[in-house]
């Protein structure tokens, strides 16, 4: 597998899982898990996005 598609592959699944962090910080009422949650989910999207340069760029 091409390191292009590992990297979205990672990318998406680190926005779920901060998503789901998001909801369970707010349904515990907890602004730390929220947080943790956007952070883990923007770092996310920076490596999806990683992965598509990469494949733009042919590697």
């Amino acid at each position: 597998m091409k390191s292009s598609t590992k990297d979205k592959i990672k990318g998406k699944m680190h926005e779920v899982k901060g998503q789901v962090k998001q909801a369970i910080g707010t349904a515990a009422n907890s602004p730390s898990m929220i947080a943790e949650g956007r952070i883990e989910k923007i770092g996310g999207k920076i490596q999806t996005k990683s992965g598509q340069v990469k494949k733009a760029m042919g590697k």
